[in-house]
């Protein structure tokens, strides 16, 4: 692959992503926040479950397997999206998804506490500026409020669940984990639409297309495009370019919602996005300790 094609695929790949804010924050003049979260996961994670039928890739096997991917999906889908389109009711695109990108950072954090993780002085460095950037964004908002606790948390139930791949992704096929929890994590968000809110959703052409754009576009086509490059590419410096995802997310707000662009939030997001590429980047090749895990 060129290296023409691979910066395309990357701009493609990373715009979906963080578009997904804005259009998820649209999508909420039509549906309540987990209904539309859970429908898009249930739709998008039947169409993977057909494809990975279709293409005859390996089942996860045994209860065990299907225990994690279910809990997989409840952190990564039902948790992060959850939370996501919670916190969109009441703050920007923009903010949100500054928030919920800030989970690389989390993730050398968590997995220094808890697996015994170690990672270089580069990456800690990225954590200190992520957060420093993450106060100075905080420091901009005049009005405190819940969202910005969700937009933090899905960032947390992200690097929860990064984690965990990591560590049992061995045992699964990429295709058919991202599907079946995809699917569960939808299912978990349409249960919890009946105990957490007064779920409704305006059907005409809009809320549909929105419906389509987030569960096809935004959720099977990103992701397939992600693991190809993935796949071909390094993984390490690919991820890297994860910061390039809240970048789409504000300049996304900015465009389709005409959200302003403080200097909060550009100084602050300049700090958060440095962090970000410094933690998923990988100067040297050699291994740090044996238990440790690749960032994705």
């Amino acid at each position: 692959m060129t290296k023409y094609n691979f910066f395309i695929l990357i701009i493609l790949t990373t715009a979906l992503m963080g578009s997904s804010f804005a259009i998820g924050k649209i999508g909420l003049s039509y549906s309540s926040p987990l209904l539309l979260a859970g429908l898009r996961f249930v739709l998008a994670g039947i169409i993977m479950a057909v494809i990975v039928k279709k293409f005859k890739r390996p089942q996860p096997s045994g209860y065990r397997n299907w225990r994690r991917v279910l809990i997989i999906g409840a952190l990564q889908t039902a948790g992060v999206m959850g939370c996501i389109f919670i916190s969109l009711r009441t703050i920007t695109a923009s903010e949100s998804s500054i928030l919920t990108f800030m989970n690389p950072l989390l993730v050398i954090i968590f997995g220094t506490i808890f697996i015994g993780n170690r990672y270089r002085w580069y990456q800690w460095s990225g954590v200190v500026l992520g957060f420093v950037g993450v106060g100075i964004i905080l420091g901009g908002i005049k009005d405190f409020n819940i969202g910005i606790v969700f937009g933090a948390f899905s960032a947390v139930f992200w690097a929860i669940s990064t984690l965990l791949v990591n560590k049992w992704g061995m045992h699964f096929d990429t295709w058919a984990l991202s599907a079946y929890q995809m699917l569960f994590g939808g299912g978990i968000l349409l249960f919890l639409t009946f105990l957490l809110e007064d779920p409704f959703f305006d059907i005409n052409k809009n809320s549909i297309l929105i419906l389509l754009w987030l569960s096809i576009m935004s959720s099977i086509v990103q992701f397939a495009v992600w693991y190809f490059l993935l796949q071909k590419g390094d993984p390490g410096k690919t991820s890297s370019y994860l910061f390039l995802a809240p970048f789409f997310g504000v300049l996304t707000g900015n465009i389709l919602l005409q959200e302003v662009i403080s200097y909060s939030l550009i100084s602050g997001g300049i700090f958060i996005l440095l962090g970000i590429y410094l933690v998923n980047n990988n100067y040297k090749k050699e291994i740090v300790s044996s238990n440790s895990y690749p960032l994705r």
